[in-house]
């Protein structure tokens, strides 16, 4: 069998598939920049985890090509180390060691030698997590509960706001996690994570198509109060249907001040079935807590005209194809994947383990709510209310 030729990059070439990368294109789009297959693509970004490599630079304390040049010189003119270390105002003991490491007096070249001592410099930074054993089970700890890099690097700056040993970012985590040269953390832990793929993707990269159905009589998202829009008070909720398989769903609602979490059991998704859980799950709230629903435009609310009659509730509709105007429901049915993956049979879960889903999402910290929980701030809220 003809062995295939081993296909090299250039470094110019590897900036350009980084940069790439970054912007979000996919793995075959920048294969096709170089005429090849996109696993000789992967096989350099999957190097450092898809993560780019942080810029080389030399060391101002180094010998520079000009003073391997000048101990050059001076070895053919028959100089001592000691007249060469004055030369250049080094120890002589550094201008000991560069000779002896690049072939002696005799063998010495500036060229080879400065080549050499560049390729050497590849260390990697030693790793907080690998010198802090015990900061590096908390963080396995929290992963394996589910918490991001970010909600862990988030909880431990506040667990201990006085010691910078027990603090680490999450871009620290997840580098070594993705770049196990470092060895702190197990590449098993990256099941954990909420997107478990090998290479991390730049945050640009989308494969999300927006979908929606149609339905009339809508009151448009435009026409939402603005405390609504601003999170300036509690009570305003999103929703959508977070679909499984065997034609299995279940209703997700959160409150956009506090993200708080509810979830519905559906035995189906059709409009009278989603309105009336809808409703019986709206009579459980106060008021003050329940002002307004925003929906995308699938069908499951075209009945939406009876539940505001029920509940005096408002329903708000996205416009079409722009399922980021209910961001928050969407960012936490992403969430909500790492307990409830895409293929599972939604319709084997009961309303008493959705609520504990839910509960262990909402005790969940979170950054943008510097770091409480979404129960603690919607219990504060239970109680402003009296």
């Amino acid at each position: 069998m003809k062995q295939r030729p081993r296909i090299y990059y250039s470094e110019s070439q590897k900036a350009l598939m980084w940069e790439r990368w970054r912007k979000g294109d996919s793995l075959q789009q920048i294969a096709q920049l170089f005429d090849r297959n996109h696993s000789s693509v992967q096989r350099i970004l999957a190097e450092t985890g898809g993560i780019p490599p942080a810029p080389r630079c030399r060391s101002k304390l180094a010998l520079t090509l000009s003073d391997r040049e000048e101990i050059s010189r001076g070895l053919a003119s028959g100089h001592s180390i000691h007249t060469l270390a004055s030369q250049l105002g080094r120890a002589p003991s550094t201008i000991s060691r560069e000779i002896n490491r690049n072939g002696g007096r005799r063998c010495y070249r500036a060229s080879q030698a400065d080549q050499a001592a560049w390729d050497r410099a590849r260390r990697p930074k030693r790793c907080k997590l690998v010198e802090n054993r015990a900061l590096a089970c908390m963080v396995a700890d929290k992963l394996q509960r589910l918490w991001s890099p970010e909600q862990i690097a988030g909880w431990l700056k506040r667990t201990y706001p006085d010691n910078a040993s027990y603090q680490v970012s999450h871009e620290t985590i997840y580098r070594t996690l993705f770049i196990q040269a470092r060895g702190a953390l197990k590449k098993e832990l990256l099941a954990y994570l909420r997107r478990t793929r090998a290479m991390r993707r730049s945050r640009h990269h989308t494969q999300k198509t927006p979908n929606h159905g149609r339905i009339v009589d809508t009151v448009s998202i435009s026409e939402r109060p603005a405390t609504a829009e601003d999170r300036a008070v509690p009570g305003h909720w999103e929703g959508d249907l977070l679909c499984g398989s065997k034609n299995s769903q279940i209703a997700t609602l959160v409150e956009r001040q506090s993200r708080y979490v509810m979830l519905l059991k559906l035995p189906g998704k059709d409009t009278e079935t989603v309105t009336n859980a809808l409703i019986k799950n709206a009579h459980k709230l106060p008021q003050e807590l329940y002002k307004s629903l925003t929906w995308d435009r699938g069908t499951e609310m075209a009945d939406h005209k009876r539940f505001t009659l029920a509940t005096d509730i408002q329903v708000y509709f996205c416009d079409p194809y722009h399922p980021w105007q209910r961001g928050t429901n969407e960012n936490t049915n992403g969430l909500l994947r790492q307990y409830l993956p895409k293929g599972i049979d939604l319709s084997a879960y009961s309303q008493a383990k959705l609520n504990v889903i839910a509960r262990r999402l909402n005790e969940r910290p979170r950054k943008t709510l510097n770091y409480e929980t979404p129960a603690e701030r919607f219990h504060q809220t239970v109680a402003s209310t009296g």
